[in-house]
Protein backbone atom coordinates (compact mmCIF):
# COMPACT_ATOMS: atom_id res chain seq x y z
CA UNK A 1 0.00 0.00 0.00
CA UNK A 2 0.98 3.39 -0.58
CA UNK A 3 1.16 6.38 1.23
CA UNK A 4 1.77 10.26 1.06
CA UNK A 5 4.78 11.41 2.14
CA UNK A 6 4.02 14.23 4.39
CA UNK A 7 7.32 16.31 5.80
CA UNK A 8 5.87 17.76 8.93
CA UNK A 9 8.78 20.13 9.20
CA UNK A 10 7.33 22.17 6.28
CA UNK A 11 3.92 22.43 7.35
CA UNK A 12 1.64 24.07 6.47
CA UNK A 13 2.29 22.20 3.38
CA UNK A 14 0.39 22.45 0.63
CA UNK A 15 1.04 20.23 -2.70
CA UNK A 16 -0.83 18.54 -5.82
CA UNK A 17 -1.69 14.49 -5.72
CA UNK A 18 -2.76 12.72 -8.57
CA UNK A 19 -5.96 10.66 -7.43
CA UNK A 20 -7.59 8.10 -9.74
CA UNK A 21 -6.54 10.24 -13.02
CA UNK A 22 -7.94 13.51 -11.47
CA UNK A 23 -5.44 16.16 -9.32
CA UNK A 24 -6.34 17.36 -6.08
CA UNK A 25 -4.32 19.58 -3.90
CA UNK A 26 -3.95 18.79 -0.27
CA UNK A 27 -2.66 21.34 2.75
CA UNK A 28 -1.70 19.84 5.79
CA UNK A 29 -1.87 22.13 9.20
CA UNK A 30 -0.95 21.03 12.75
CA UNK A 31 -2.23 22.23 15.94
CA UNK A 32 0.15 22.60 18.07
CA UNK A 33 -2.25 23.41 21.38
CA UNK A 34 -4.31 19.90 20.68
CA UNK A 35 -1.09 18.08 18.87
CA UNK A 36 -3.40 17.29 15.96
CA UNK A 37 -2.88 17.45 12.19
CA UNK A 38 -5.54 18.41 9.68
CA UNK A 39 -6.10 18.40 5.75
CA UNK A 40 -7.71 20.71 3.27
CA UNK A 41 -9.21 19.01 -0.08
CA UNK A 42 -9.06 21.26 -3.13
CA UNK A 43 -9.80 20.69 -6.77
CA UNK A 44 -7.10 23.00 -9.01
CA UNK A 45 -8.83 25.20 -11.24
CA UNK A 46 -8.11 27.94 -14.26
CA UNK A 47 -8.79 30.68 -11.81
CA UNK A 48 -6.34 32.00 -9.34
CA UNK A 49 -8.55 30.21 -6.29
CA UNK A 50 -8.86 26.63 -5.86
CA UNK A 51 -11.84 24.98 -5.41
CA UNK A 52 -12.23 24.16 -1.86
CA UNK A 53 -13.96 20.89 -1.09
CA UNK A 54 -13.22 20.17 2.48
CA UNK A 55 -11.40 22.04 5.29
CA UNK A 56 -9.97 21.37 8.34
CA UNK A 57 -10.13 17.64 8.65
CA UNK A 58 -8.96 16.37 11.55
CA UNK A 59 -6.81 13.27 10.58
CA UNK A 60 -8.00 10.20 13.19
CA UNK A 61 -5.91 6.89 13.10
CA UNK A 62 -6.78 4.34 11.23
CA UNK A 63 -10.21 6.46 10.00
CA UNK A 64 -10.52 7.46 6.50
CA UNK A 65 -10.74 11.13 5.14
CA UNK A 66 -13.79 12.85 4.75
CA UNK A 67 -15.56 9.68 5.56
CA UNK A 68 -18.37 11.47 6.84
CA UNK A 69 -18.77 13.39 3.82
CA UNK A 70 -21.29 12.58 1.27
CA UNK A 71 -19.68 15.28 -1.01
CA UNK A 72 -19.52 12.97 -4.85
CA UNK A 73 -16.44 15.26 -5.42
CA UNK A 74 -14.01 13.59 -3.07
CA UNK A 75 -11.31 11.62 -4.62
CA UNK A 76 -12.38 7.82 -5.57
CA UNK A 77 -9.25 5.92 -3.18
CA UNK A 78 -9.82 6.82 0.22
CA UNK A 79 -6.59 7.92 2.14
CA UNK A 80 -6.21 6.36 5.88
CA UNK A 81 -3.48 7.69 8.34
CA UNK A 82 -2.55 4.14 9.90
CA UNK A 83 0.22 2.72 12.11
CA UNK A 84 1.05 -0.58 10.03
CA UNK A 85 2.19 -2.05 13.01
CA UNK A 86 -0.44 -1.26 14.89
CA UNK A 87 0.83 0.17 17.96
CA UNK A 88 -0.35 3.68 18.07
CA UNK A 89 -3.66 4.69 19.52
CA UNK A 90 -3.32 8.33 18.20
CA UNK A 91 -1.47 10.88 15.42
CA UNK A 92 1.07 12.95 17.28
CA UNK A 93 3.60 15.05 16.18
CA UNK A 94 6.15 12.45 17.29
CA UNK A 95 4.67 9.66 15.16
CA UNK A 96 3.16 11.40 12.35
CA UNK A 97 5.97 10.49 8.97
CA UNK A 98 7.67 7.82 11.63
CA UNK A 99 5.18 5.23 12.35
CA UNK A 100 2.31 6.66 11.37
CA UNK A 101 1.61 7.27 7.64
CA UNK A 102 -1.72 8.65 5.23
CA UNK A 103 -1.86 5.56 3.04
CA UNK A 104 -3.77 5.49 -0.49
CA UNK A 105 -6.44 2.55 0.27
CA UNK A 106 -7.23 1.51 -3.26
CA UNK A 107 -9.39 -1.39 -2.09
CA UNK A 108 -12.25 -0.04 -1.89
CA UNK A 109 -11.94 0.69 -5.71
CA UNK A 110 -11.28 -2.80 -6.81
CA UNK A 111 -14.21 -4.39 -4.57
CA UNK A 112 -16.70 -2.08 -6.18
CA UNK A 113 -15.06 -3.52 -9.67
CA UNK A 114 -15.54 -7.06 -8.45
CA UNK A 115 -19.16 -6.39 -7.90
Amino acid sequence: MDYIPVDKENIPEMFDIDLADETFKLKFAYNETGDFFTVNLYRPTDGEEDEEIILGEKMILNKPLWNDSSDLTLPAPQLVPMDLSDNETSITWDNFGVTVFLYINDQADDEDDNL
